[in-house]
């Protein structure tokens, strides 16, 4: 299914298009599957529901990439704090980012930028 769209030429009548535009401009090479997932992900997140939409966005796609596509849960049940394993999983999680069209993460912002909008650890 894809992402909600406004009509052409109107603004999002609502925070799910809203989101789902601030997505598409983010990473246009998105799928719609994973667009969908994240999508849900910060719509769903009570730490994203006061978020502007780019930023709700961004986290939320960042958060879904991590746990998705890398083996940040793994090191996590691993006994790994949460600020190791997102420095260990960063290359992976910015491959994916930018094969999604997505700018990555510059390491040294890492940890401060990935820190919100993820409501699992």
């Amino acid at each position: 299914m894809a992402l909600p769209r406004p009509a052409p030429g109107a603004p999002p009548s609502n925070r799910r298009e809203a989101v789902a535009a601030s997505l598409r401009r983010l990473a246009p090479r998105l799928p719609d599957f994973e667009a969908e997932a994240a999508l849900d992900r910060a719509l769903a997140s009570p730490g994203l529901a006061r978020a502007a939409p780019d930023n709700a966005a961004r986290l939320a796609l960042i958060a879904y990439a991590r746990h998705v596509f890398t083996e940040y849960d793994d090191l996590l049940a691993d006994g790994y704090d949460r600020d190791s394993a997102r420095h260990f999983v960063l290359d992976t999680l910015n491959d994916v980012l930018t094969a999604w069209g997505a700018p990555p993460i510059p390491e040294d912002s890492a940890i401060a930028e990935q820190g919100g909008g993820d409501p699992e650890p």
